[in-house]
């Protein structure tokens, strides 16, 4: 799974990427490939921020204060580089191309969900019904052993 803090590395790299090409005088269509990349990490980000609120039962690492405040800067700083390129795609082809980046961002959102997210929340089930299979089992044959020893040593069997 991907974590907040490399979606927004990688999105930083396309936005600056995308930054220096739209101020060389490329055009946003020569950057759509960037754009896309900026947009496909915009979403994992999304996504990565959903898990990292809630967290699996068997995830131990690091303090909720942390990676809230972790998260909150990284929140900002996207939210930052989406008003640019907002900004920046309104000012030149209207707002109306704005809605339309959006409507391709919900879209690609929707198919990133099938594709990656999907397996990743299929993965997350998968560890853990068997780390709940495993302690479950193993509770059992704790109980059982102690049972057998108790009554072996009554005298029951």
């Amino acid at each position: 799974m991907i974590d907040p803090i490399t979606a927004v590395g990688l999105a930083t790299s396309a936005f600056n990427i995308l930054k220096q090409g739209l101020s060389a005088g490329k055009d946003i269509q020569e950057m759509s490939g960037t754009l896309a990349k900026w947009g496909a990490a915009f979403s994992d980000f999304q996504y990565a921020e959903h898990q990292a609120k809630n967290p699996p039962w068997y995830n131990f690492k690091g303090s909720d204060a942390e990676s809230a405040i972790e998260i909150f800067a990284q929140r900002k700083k996207m939210e930052a580089m989406r008003k640019e390129i907002k900004e920046y795609i309104s000012w030149n082809y209207g707002p109306s191309a704005w809605d339309e980046v959006l409507q391709i961002e919900g879209e690609m959102r929707k198919q990133r969900k099938q594709d990656l997210y999907r397996k990743e929340e299929f993965k997350r089930a998968v560890i853990e019904w068997t780390l709940g299979i495993l302690i479950a089992t193993s509770a059992a044959a704790a109980v059982t052993f102690i049972l057998y020893h108790w009554g072996r040593y009554q005298g029951r069997w």
